[in-house]
């Protein structure tokens, strides 16, 4: 099972990263924080502190086309915030 989904790169998480050393990750669903905690000691080679984690569930969309009225539904998500200890760092820029 993938834990670790994807990085989430805005301009309030990267200045959290900057000042408080926090980083936000889009997990899996069924991913408890001791589960997370692990990939993410494990692939990015850091100490975590602390997990703060965030279910999402998915909003209901629709728009008009020419075909007519289009319904769906966005994903649910989990997002976990990740506070690293002092000195360490996750550079998401690198793997790019």
């Amino acid at each position: 099972m993938e834990i670790l989904l994807k990085p989430i790169i805005t301009e309030k998480m990267t200045l959290q990263g900057e000042k408080l050393n926090r980083y936000a990750l889009i997990v899996d669903r069924k991913a408890d924080k001791l589960q997370i905690k692990k990939a993410v000691e494990e692939q990015y080679k850091v100490t975590v502190e602390a997990i703060n984690t965030m279910n999402y569930k998915g909003k209901r969309k629709s728009r008009f086309t020419k075909s007519g009225l289009l319904t769906g539904r966005t994903n649910h998500l989990k997002k976990a915030i990740i506070t690293l200890k002092d000195g360490d760092n996750i550079d998401f820029y690198s793997s790019i």
